[in-house]
């Protein structure tokens, strides 16, 4: 029996036809817990798109600045505001992909700023592509100082497999995941699931890394970027507590068998251990039986290659002195 399906995909390939189908609808989902400050800069920067067939889904997550006040001023009809308590970044945006309707899907925080043709770039890129996700360049800004911009080049800023892109930023342990860098196809998160509302601080590294051990590739957009807004006290990156660490280990052990069960080479084994080693260097010395549990994990992989990172201070100290050493003394100057 002949499938109905293969003209139809003849079809959707002709590159003329293709030209004359609708452009696809992006959905920006934002989470908003006290963004008062800085989320009219990020509105206007979506609302600026060269690209105008999107949809914003806003959570505002019991914000109590001026927020409510701030999104009051906004009257475009793409603009969709849900005032409800979450409790969660990872909660809001699960909310705000519920009530979205976007064949792609963008998550977006608050407080960050897109360049005005992030999107149209994006959606040329994996338009036609089910099981690939658009990147971008990004860097840090500090506060309200948009000057201070700067660019935080990586070796991912390529084209890839998903899984090497996986592999490569985690050989470093410093991979970056923010929300805002991706545009992901709505099918891939159903594939995958939403957010796991379980391991903040964390989250958008173990939703990645499930994410990207799904999909086929990474499409890298030149010249479009993420401004990455650094030093809020509010960050949730920056949380010390037991709970919060606990998170970041969980999300740790997560998001690396997530790569692990789709590609357990090697270097993906030794770029998993580095992230974990990583964790033990940073957190030394509290949380013992957190460190225990990572040092066990890094060992069932085989070790790891990476060095502590710290600044040139600690680096001298750990010449002379060891890490551990050198780590306690960091710790008690920092305090």
């Amino acid at each position: 029996m002949t499938s109905l399906r293969a003209p139809q995909k003849i079809w959707r390939q002709h590159p003329i036809l293709l030209q004359l189908m609708p452009k696809p609808l992006v959905s920006v989902c934002i989470p908003c817990h006290n963004a008062g400050p800085y989320v009219a800069q990020a509105l206007r920067s979506i609302f600026e798109q060269t690209y105008h067939n999107f949809e914003v889904i806003l959570v505002n997550d019991a914000s109590t600045d001026i927020t409510a006040e701030v999104l009051a001023n906004f009257k475009d009809p793409r603009l969709k505001i849900i005032h409800q308590k979450c409790g969660s970044a990872s909660k809001a945006r699960n909310l705000a992909f519920e009530n979205s309707k976007g064949s792609h899907i963008k998550f977006f925080d608050a407080d960050d700023i897109l360049s005005p043709g992030m999107l149209e770039k994006q959606v040329a890129r994996i338009e036609h592509r089910e099981r690939a996700i658009a990147t971008c360049e990004w860097g840090r800004f500090q506060k309200t100082n948009l000057s201070s911009y700067v660019p935080n080049r990586q070796s991912v800023w390529r084209d890839m497999s998903s899984k090497e892109w996986l592999i490569e930023s985690f050989r470093d342990a410093r991979p970056m995941m923010q929300p805002g860098i991706f545009l992901i196809p709505r099918s891939l998160i159903e594939e995958v699931g939403p957010w796991d509302e379980r391991v903040p601080p964390i989250d958008d590294f173990e939703f990645f890394s499930r994410l990207l051990s799904a999909a086929d590739d990474i499409r890298f957009c030149e010249g479009q970027t993420l401004y990455y807004r650094s030093g809020l006290e509010s960050s949730l990156s920056g949380k010390k507590s037991r709970e919060a660490i606990e998170g970041v280990l969980n999300s740790l052990l997560s998001g690396t068998a997530c790569l692990l069960a789709k590609k357990s080479t090697k270097p993906a084994q030794m770029a998993c251990a580095n992230l974990l080693q990583d964790f033990i260097y940073t957190q030394y010395p509290d949380h013992d039986d957190l460190r225990k549990i990572a040092a066990e994990r890094v060992k069932e992989l085989g070790g790891a290659s990476i060095e502590p990172d710290g600044p040139p201070r600690f680096q001298l100290l750990r010449k002379f002195l060891g890490w551990k050493i050198a780590r306690r003394i960091q710790h008690l100057l920092g305090r």
